[in-house]
């Protein structure tokens, strides 16, 4: 009961963080009163994001590394690493597709009329000089795990982890034993402390919501409602296509996912933050029936090459730039930005506001104006709120699929005395 509870209570958060925040948005005496205002919401909605990234770097390594040290093979990882990438891809393109389609159908740029002024640049929130595919592509290796834990580098970790969870399944192999069992407790710790984190979920999402609305106010909802609307019409449609393609997959049982993954939705949602519905999709994977060898590695991968809403945004936001400064895209353009965003978007992970980089990033490839960032910046809080959501959905549908299709043992995963040929020769020895 108590854990239905929680889906309710984030529900009931949100609402009256739209109620709080219109009240301190209206009767704040001027722009400068409502930030102030908003900066003690954001601290508590700061207390409780730290608190999700305190448990997100041990509880990767230790899922990772557990499941790993189970699947014994690198085979095994590599066939999932193979199947996950094929995924990940295909989602990719069908996201930027739908984006790139509706946005030409809609046009919700037109009529804005603007003109491009000589040396106008994105704002300075928004800063492009570090981003690029050969700097995140040295960057995916870690220079020391301590460092790569403490920024929460998932990726960094994710190959340190590879590296410890072979290792561990080849003494594993030999006989020793005391290590994984450690590591799975150690998951099973990060699990619990999970719990305790969550029961401040819903105060951590009444501050989002709140501190959001005090500063922009639901005025700015109206003013950009069109471009809202048909972007959460577009999101609408790809859970439509992403559910279907699991129910080819899962059949109905795509729908128990759905029930599943209610929480770390509408956290995701609420927060706009991946990291806070990582823990509760890692549960909601368990219960489905995800064995943790597969969702502890296919899930960390998901978190920077699987981000179905961040590309349907990238599509949005940089036609409906092209729309509101009369700039006619060819199809043949168009393509090229599809290719590019498919490249440069690889690169996302562990970039603070990582689809708004994308976007200023890819603008001057274009000869597209970089100050058109400034056309989207305010209302990206709301934006981020539907694609991280969508994120959440794309990761689980897409993990559960994988799983489905892997063999419920691996060789490895039998006795030792019937897996491991080195007690054998010993004793033949003997």
């Amino acid at each position: 009961m108590k854990r239905n509870r929680l889906p309710r209570q984030i529900a009931m958060a949100i609402a009256l963080g739209v109620l709080a925040g219109w009240a301190c948005h209206h009767f704040a005496a001027d722009e400068k009163a409502a930030r102030e205002i908003a900066s003690y919401f954001s601290m508590v909605t700061d207390i409780f994001l730290r608190l999700i990234k305190m448990i997100i770097a041990p509880l990767v390594f230790a899922t990772l590394v557990g499941g790993i040290a189970s699947m014994g093979n690198s085979r095994s990882v590599g066939r999932i690493g193979a199947r996950a990438m094929i995924w990940f891809v295909s989602a990719s393109i069908i996201s930027l597709f739908i984006g790139m389609l509706l946005v030409n159908v809609f046009q919700p740029g037109a009529g804005l009329d603007l003109q491009v002024t000589q040396g106008a640049a994105a704002p300075a929130v928004v800063s492009t000089g570090d981003f690029s595919l050969k700097v995140f592509i040295s960057h995916v290796f870690p220079r020391s795990i301590a460092e790569a834990m403490a920024n929460n580098e998932i990726l960094q970790i994710v190959v340190f982890s590879l590296f410890f969870g072979f290792a561990l399944a080849g003494i594993k192999r030999a006989g020793y034993t005391k290590i994984t069992d450690s590591i799975e407790e150690l998951g099973k710790v990060m699990f619990k402390i999970t719990d305790y984190v969550m029961a401040f979920a819903p105060v951590g999402v009444f501050a989002a919501i709140a501190s959001a609305i005090t500063t922009q106010g639901l005025g700015l909802l109206v003013d950009y409602g069109k471009l809202i609307a048909e972007f959460y019409l577009g999101i609408v449609i790809l859970w439509g296509v992403l559910f279907a393609a699991g129910y080819l997959f899962l059949g109905r049982s795509v729908f128990t996912l759905g029930k599943l993954i209610r929480e770390p939705i509408l956290l995701a949602f609420s927060t706009a933050s991946s990291e806070s519905a990582y823990p509760k999709t890692m549960e909601a994977l368990e219960k489905f029936g995800a064995p943790k060898r597969v969702s502890s590695f296919v899930l960390p991968l998901g978190y920077s090459f699987n981000l179905d809403g961040s590309m349907m945004y990238q599509a949005f936001a940089i036609m409906f730039i092209a729309q509101a400064y009369n700039i006619d895209l060819s199809f043949t353009q168009q393509l090229l930005i599809l290719l590019t965003l498919m490249i440069t978007s690889k690169g996302m992970a562990g970039v603070a506001r990582a689809s708004v980089v994308v976007v200023a990033a890819t603008l001057p490839m274009f000869n597209l104006p970089e100050a058109g960032i400034l056309l989207i910046i305010g209302i990206d809080q709301f934006l981020d709120m539907a694609r991280t959501a969508t994120n959440v959905v794309g990761n689980s549908i897409a993990t559960a699929v994988i799983a489905k299709s892997e063999p419920l043992e691996e060789p490895d995963d039998v006795p030792q005395s019937e897996a491991s040929p080195l007690p054998v020769r010993s004793v033949a020895t003997v």
